[in-house]
């Protein structure tokens, strides 16, 4: 691997997108489902995309989840809200092997606003495979690494992580409870590039390059997200430890964002 590549960066300097790659044996038949399902006239879908490891053609079955990004005609509806959860459910239902079906919804007009370029257009120039309907990636240039696009992948994390706190506090199911460790272990650390310098030049790509990026100016911080990184891989820390521990990083993240925003 070259330089640049391990960098997270092509060649030119733009930050890599998902390669097309076939899709994994294991994973055709419950994107077929989804296409079929998701298709429906009644759900006023324009287009639908893959990412993460099945994107990437590197999922695990039984270990992996299913994330997709729908983009809609026009804003949800309560009742489309409802149908959609019902085909969630029911991609779940019929591929066990799918640990969990996630969606993630915006609408055409959301996707294509200017102010959402880095948002929206980002995610599905890098980091999404169009699997049915209009490919909007075709809309937007490729990104180089700044500063503004971790704000706003990450705009929401927050409320995000506070909500798992509340959900992994009152999950009785062990397997649920490590599974939401797991998600939130993940978000956190992505999160951590919010607090990337504006000279720095790579884009990480894996947790692992993440966690390396945010040590090279946060080093005292090896402990805590060490902890993290093991959680996001082997989730097994005790609920009220792993919250506890989590709260403490959010409000340091939280701190050190301010401070950075007032040096800029």
């Amino acid at each position: 691997m070259s330089v640049s590549a391990s960098q997270g960066l092509d060649t030119e300097g733009f930050i890599l997108t998902v390669a097309q790659v076939p899709v994994q044996a294991e994973y055709q038949s419950v994107l077929a489902d989804a296409c079929s399902l998701l298709s429906q006239q009644t759900l006023g879908l324009d287009g639908l995309y893959v990412y993460g490891s099945v994107a990437r053609g590197d999922a695990t079955p039984g270990q992996s989840d299913l994330d997709l990004t729908l983009v809609l005609r026009e804003p949800q509806t309560p009742q489309v809200a409802e149908q959609l959860e019902r085909v969630r459910r029911e991609l779940e239902r019929r591929h066990p092997h799918v640990t969990k079906v996630d969606f993630d919804i915006g609408e055409r007009a959301q996707v294509m606003a200017v102010e959402n370029r880095n948002l929206w257009g980002f995610w599905l120039k890098h980091q999404c495979r169009c699997i049915w309907g209009n490919d909007l990636c075709v809309h937007f240039e490729r990104f180089r690494p700044c500063r503004e696009i971790a704000l706003a992948l990450n705009g929401d994390v927050y409320s995000v992580l506070n909500s798992y706190i509340c959900a992994i506090g009152q999950t009785v199911i062990e397997a649920d409870r490590l599974r939401l460790q797991r998600e939130a272990s993940r978000k956190l650390i992505r999160a951590t590039q919010i607090l990337r310098s504006e000279a720095a030049t790579m884009w990480p790509q894996t947790l692992e390059e993440h966690v390396a990026m945010f040590l090279q100016s946060h080093p005292a911080m090896v402990t805590q997200v060490a902890f993290f990184l093991f959680e996001a891989r082997n989730p097994g820390a005790a609920g009220d430890q792993f919250c506890a521990r989590l709260q403490v990083f959010v409000e340091w993240l939280v701190s050190q964002q301010r401070e950075t925003l007032l040096r800029t």
